[in-house]
């Protein structure tokens, strides 16, 4: 005697476990993403610096600001003529002012391009000390070879 088939089968699948998997893997990626990377940009080659050394702690909140070979700064993705970027300065002083924090509290990172002038990099920090910020961190890239 054969079986009698009454119509097709349906099996379903538990998919608890492969959920929680995925929740897994999503929270391991978060968690190792590395932030401070976001802010760099590919349009800017660091300068190679044998005395580079990565900074020793990390910087709670910094204002990134990246010099270009072409006199222009790139702040928040932005290209922002070197003249003009007093504004948006001016405007994260103010920011920070309002989150009860003072602009000489706030840590200024410059990652300047190899060929840009050491004029323009110059002429960058003075107007971050006008606005009156007072910490700096200049960013190189470490040379390996002696």
């Amino acid at each position: 005697m054969g079986r009698r088939s009454e119509g097709p089968s349906t099996t379903e699948v538990d998919m608890t476990p492969m959920i929680d998997i995925v929740f897994q893997l999503m929270t391991f990626f978060i968690f190792t993403l590395n932030f401070s990377e976001a802010e760099q940009d590919d349009r800017i080659q660091l300068p190679l610096s044998q005395l580079a050394k990565p900074v020793p702690g990390p910087v709670e909140k910094p204002i990134t600001l990246q010099v270009t070979s072409t006199n222009s700064v790139i702040y928040a993705g932005e290209l922002v003529p070197v003249v003009q970027i007093g504004g948006y300065l001016e405007r994260e002083k103010a920011s920070l002012v309002n989150a009860g924090r003072q602009p000489a509290d706030a840590t200024v990172i410059v990652r300047a391009d190899g060929r840009a002038k050491t004029g323009e990099v110059q002429e960058v920090v003075k107007i971050c000390q006008e606005k009156g910020f007072e910490k700096f961190a200049l960013r190189a890239q470490y040379d390996e070879r002696e």
